[in-house]
């Protein structure tokens, strides 16, 4: 079976796409943050993957062209922000203290979290980037020593629960501004959490895109200080 997969150039676009779809009729169907196209597109690939017995490395083979597509996705998401320079210039102090406090919560609490679970160096650093985007989060990961594959999966789970609950998060604690939900979004679960944040309006995406691209930047800066803390 597994030559079969082997040969097939783009099965694993195919699969992926499908549960992905599926995971989409679902949501249409059943109204809850639970059923997240993402969340089933991962979970119904994984048994499929466990089912038919086929390794990783084969899947990944066929299905590493969809990654492509991820630059020119991230590249588009300058338009919106194009289109609200005038709010991001009316808010332009506000957006950058968001950002910026953003980055330093997130270097306190795994440094807080770190301390107080025991964590080693290696494993402390690891999850200093999982807010931001992956290629920034791969790429500081490896510079401090951290283990890239825990930081991936810490990324791809942030992502995740940003696009389930940022919606729920921010009417339970009252954010009705749409630039604060922006930024918040874009900081905390980026490009996936951006996906979200565009489903709820354009002034959230485009802050959610600006704050993808700052909270990284400011993320490699902050990163290599915090890392000499622990």
């Amino acid at each position: 079976m597994n030559t079969f997969w082997e040969v097939s150039t783009f099965f694993g676009v195919f699969i992926t796409l499908f549960f992905y779809s599926i995971g989409t009729f679902l949501k249409q169907k059943v109204k809850h943050p639970l059923v997240n196209p993402m969340l089933l597109a991962i979970i119904f690939t994984i048994l499929f993957l466990h089912i038919f017995g086929i390794n990783y490395q084969t899947y990944n083979n066929s299905a590493k062209y969809i990654s492509y597509l991820m630059t020119p996705a991230t590249i588009c998401l300058a338009v919106p922000l194009y289109r609200q320079l005038d709010t991001l210039k009316k808010n332009f102090k506000a957006v950058m203290f968001g950002i910026s406090s953003s980055v330093i919560v997130t270097m306190v609490s795994v440094l807080a979290f770190s301390r107080f679970f025991g964590l080693s160096h290696a494993s402390y650093v690891t999850m200093l980037p999982k807010s931001i985007t992956t290629p920034i989060g791969i790429g500081v990961a490896e510079e401090l020593g951290g283990y890239v594959a825990i930081t991936v999966a810490s990324i791809v789970i942030s992502g995740i629960l940003g696009n389930m609950f940022a919606e729920s998060v921010c009417k339970m604690f009252g954010i009705y501004e749409p630039v604060a939900k922006g930024v918040a979004i874009g900081c905390s679960s980026h490009a996936m959490g951006t996906v979200k944040a565009l489903e709820m309006g354009e002034v959230e995406g485009a802050m959610s895109s600006l704050s993808i691209a700052l909270a990284g930047i400011l993320t490699v800066v902050a990163a290599s200080v915090f890392a000499t803390l622990l």
